[in-house]
């Protein structure tokens, strides 16, 4: 479906039309483009050699070498304990099947 809009050429802006990775077609005027290259230039430049394991947001993450990673028996073992914990807690609970 198609719509006409009534436009005055005299006020006409330029625009540049500008295609996004999932083919929406953007028309930006000078204004937008002014306004998008002062919002990068405020953005906080990060260095390009920060590790990603380090980060503020990152709390217990841990980059270990190659060959020092965590074993999955830990985490077998760790389930088989935390069950056996649950089990004999709810052993207490009484009228409990």
């Amino acid at each position: 479906m198609t719509t006409q809009q009534s436009r005055s050429e005299s006020r006409s802006v330029p625009a540049n039309m500008v295609t996004t990775n999932t083919g929406r077609i953007l028309r930006i005027s000078p204004q937008d483009e002014a306004a998008r290259a002062a919002a990068v230039a405020a953005l906080p430049v990060t260095p390009a050699h920060a590790d990603p394991a380090r980060r503020a947001d990152v709390l217990f993450r841990v980059r270990r070498a190659e060959g020092h990673e965590l074993s999955s028996w830990w985490m077998v073992g760790a389930f088989v304990v935390s069950s056996g914990l649950v089990i004999a807690l709810l052993s207490w609970v009484p009228y409990s099947a």
